[in-house]
């Protein structure tokens, strides 16, 4: 019989979630990062059949910033994640972090109910997670 414990994503997870409308520009996104000290804001859906967005830093970084373009002048929509990769609050850290690896991603909204009620990284996988077994 296996008796490792069990963590799940809710354990671990990051409860503060930033939210931003598709429609503000990237500057706008860069002062809300800033305001909230956050690399990564989950953008609202449009409609009830539409699904949620994000953006990163290194969106930003690749899209804006290296093809020097005006963050003034580029919305979210044009350069954010959508849709996202979503992980349930009750999975194994284990599988969470297979998923991460299979699909290289840096960042996932936790959901529960089909409400995001977190963010999860490989920093709280392997920290929060696995760190607390050592």
């Amino acid at each position: 019989m296996n008796d490792r414990k069990v963590i799940t994503v809710r354990e671990v997870m990051s409860s503060d979630v930033h939210w931003i409308d598709s429609m503000r520009t990237v500057a706008e996104a860069l002062r809300e990062m800033l305001d909230v000290k956050t690399s990564v804001l989950m953008v609202k859906k449009s409609h009830d059949y539409d699904e949620w967005g994000m953006i990163l830093v290194s969106h930003i970084a690749r899209q804006v910033l290296s093809k020097e373009r005006s963050p003034e002048r580029i919305n979210v929509y044009e350069i954010m994640q959508k849709p996202v990769i979503k992980v349930e609050s009750e999975m194994d850290i284990r599988y969470c972090a297979a998923l991460f690896s299979n699909h290289s991603l840096t960042r996932a909204p936790v959901v529960e109910n089909d409400e995001v009620i977190g963010m999860v990284s490989p920093v709280n996988l392997v920290l929060d997670g696995l760190g607390s077994l050592v």
